[in-house]
């Protein structure tokens, strides 16, 4: 038996990493280096450090080599089960296969380098009683381009060269209560999308907490990079 109000983390870690080739050719993502760790084992570490007790890894493509990697978690004193997907089931479908999920969770991809605080970021979801909470964090993306403006008439009453754009994304780490399950479909490819527009659809109220420390997602050739030498640089702030 686990105690609920233990801290338990949902590791998404079942995908095959086909924007990060060459490098998943012989690995699963979570298993490619950033330093000398595999960057899954830097997220479960600083599960570990956060006081995380307890963490639930879902795997499909090459989950025998995730599993041995890791194991029971012992090693980072922390306790590691698996949930195996039969087919892919996107970010939120594999929550549907695991039946021992606590009152509150986090949900993260295991392909992320950052340094938020995953013990305060879940604290603040579980005390303000929310049914998700998403980390978002701002990007600039600058344009390559002269923007044109027109009327319906096609003419012209505007012009930007190259402007910067400002957005807030997703870094694919959330806290969850347990009341998502209900709205995932059995067996079914369900992702982070699909359940944002049903709890948006519902009025259901979902919370956006803005992060300004470092994230990356390691998914393309070029961030693997980036992060890698990041790390290289700033291993203690990892670590």
């Amino acid at each position: 038996m686990y105690n609920n109000d233990e801290k338990c983390a949902v590791i998404l870690a079942g995908g095959k990493g086909t924007r990060l080739r060459p490098y998943t050719i012989a690995m699963p993502k979570p298993l490619v280096p950033v330093g000398d760790y595999p960057i899954m084992e830097i997220l479960i570490r600083q599960l570990a450090k956060y006081g995380f007790k307890r963490v639930i890894i879902t795997v499909n493509h090459q989950a025998d080599l995730i599993k041995t990697y890791f194991g029971n978690g012992e090693k980072w004193g922390i306790h590691i089960e698996y949930s195996l997907e039969t087919k892919p089931l996107g970010t939120m479908g594999p929550l549907k296969l695991i039946d021992s999920l606590p009152d509150n969770f986090i949900i993260t991809n295991g392909d992320i380098l950052t340094d938020l605080d995953f013990g305060k970021f879940y604290e603040n979801h579980v005390k303000n009683n929310r049914i998700f909470t998403i980390s978002g964090y701002n990007r600039k993306h600058k344009v390559d381009y002269g923007v044109l403006h027109t009327d319906d008439a096609g003419v012209l009453n505007g012009f930007e060269e190259k402007p910067e754009l400002d957005y807030t994304v997703s870094m694919g780490i959330y806290a969850a209560s347990k009341e998502i399950v209900q709205y995932i479909p059995e067996d079914t490819y369900y992702g982070f999308d699909s359940l944002m527009m049903q709890l948006i659809g519902m009025q259901k109220k979902v919370t956006v907490d803005k992060f300004d420390g470092y994230w990356l997602d390691i998914g393309r050739p070029e961030d693997y990079q980036t992060a890698t030498e990041r790390f290289e640089e700033e291993k203690e702030k990892f670590l």
